[in-house]
């Protein structure tokens, strides 16, 4: 095969490839009432592995905020996201640090639990699961952001898939000097990282993007404006950014439990909805449950959703 039949080849193989469909799952805010929910945990794992998705992603909170912070409990944890058979990706929740300091939590200091869950849970590139994936760290393409190992990206099929480090409990912005100060630093990085996925997805051509972090940044409209909030840059720059790139944008959170889909965002000038962004809300607490998400990159709005409810799993259907 001549040089040129290889290159016109490789470009069909990457086209087709692009325009195909996948599914994967979004899950979080689990397991919270321990050990009583490993059973329903565990079975969750079994149905989501028994699917075809790609990969599953876990956005936060792995257990709840009055239950203790220890170091026994994240080995528990990275046992749980080891047994799925294809990639898991771990983006942090507010109840794995930032809420440690609450006595029923064990008192701990939530910048320490912080350092140790980086430790555990992203020393290395690659994703949890039996089968796993190679993700691109902000820390190792911005040697600014070095600390920043949680904050990650990986593309599917033309797809730009972005976690991001953003807990619940406001960020951890104005609790003390010291969480306001860890917020102002990560916020950097995470605002830093947005910028730079939405400058990948133009400069390769990408379709869509779909960003995953556990804060609920929507639960009250003031979220978006009040200069006490910790999310309110964050909603700026999705805005700013989603409303420029025009392409599909998928936002991706757990925290308050329950599931809904929408379209938070609005235009800059608020005369109109963002309706190229949709946001899911997982699941979790007492809902030990998922969704899965497919993907059609050939379609206009390419994402769709399936709710993964276990009749096993729930308080009253059985």
């Amino acid at each position: 095969m001549g040089k040129s039949r290889f290159l016109v080849f490789l470009f069909l193989f990457y086209s087709l490839a692009r325009a195909e469909p996948f599914t994967f799952i979004a899950y979080g805010d689990m397991p919270y009432t321990v050990p009583t929910d490993y059973v329903r945990y565990e079975r969750l794992i079994k149905a989501i592995n028994q699917t075809k998705s790609s990969f599953t992603i876990f956005v936060g909170d792995t257990k709840s905020g009055s239950t203790p912070c220890s170091d026994e409990y994240n080995e528990i944890v990275k046992d749980y996201f080891n047994q799925f058979h294809m990639p898991l990706v771990y983006s942090i929740g507010d109840n794995e640090w930032t809420d440690c300091h609450r006595p029923l939590a064990g008192s701990y200091d939530p910048i320490e639990r912080l350092a140790k869950l980086r430790n555990k849970f992203f020393s290395t590139e690659n994703s949890f699961g039996k089968k796993t994936l190679t993700l691109h760290r902000q820390a190792d393409l911005m040697p600014e952001f070095s600390l920043y190992v949680e904050n990650s990206y990986w593309i599917k099929n033309g797809f730009l898939f972005v976690s991001l480090h953003i807990p619940g409990s406001n960020n951890n912005f104005g609790r003390t000097e010291e969480s306001t100060k860890e917020y102002q630093q990560r916020n950097t990085a995470n605002l830093a990282w947005i910028d730079y996925a939405f400058t990948l997805a133009k400069k390769q051509g990408l379709a869509g993007i779909i960003f995953a972090y556990q804060a609920d940044m929507f639960y009250s409209p003031s979220q978006a404006t009040e200069l006490t909030s910790g999310f309110r840059e964050t909603l700026s720059n999705f805005t700013t950014h989603a409303q420029a790139f025009k392409k599909p944008v998928l936002l991706i959170n757990g925290d308050s439990h329950r599931l809904k889909i929408d379209q938070p965002l609005q235009t800059l000038d608020k005369k109109f909805v963002l309706e190229n962004v949709i946001r899911l809300q997982v699941m979790g607490e007492d809902e030990v449950q998922a969704v899965e998400i497919t993907v059609e990159p050939s379609s206009e709005q390419p994402f769709s959703f399936k709710p993964l409810i276990l009749k096993a799993n729930s308080q009253y259907l059985q």
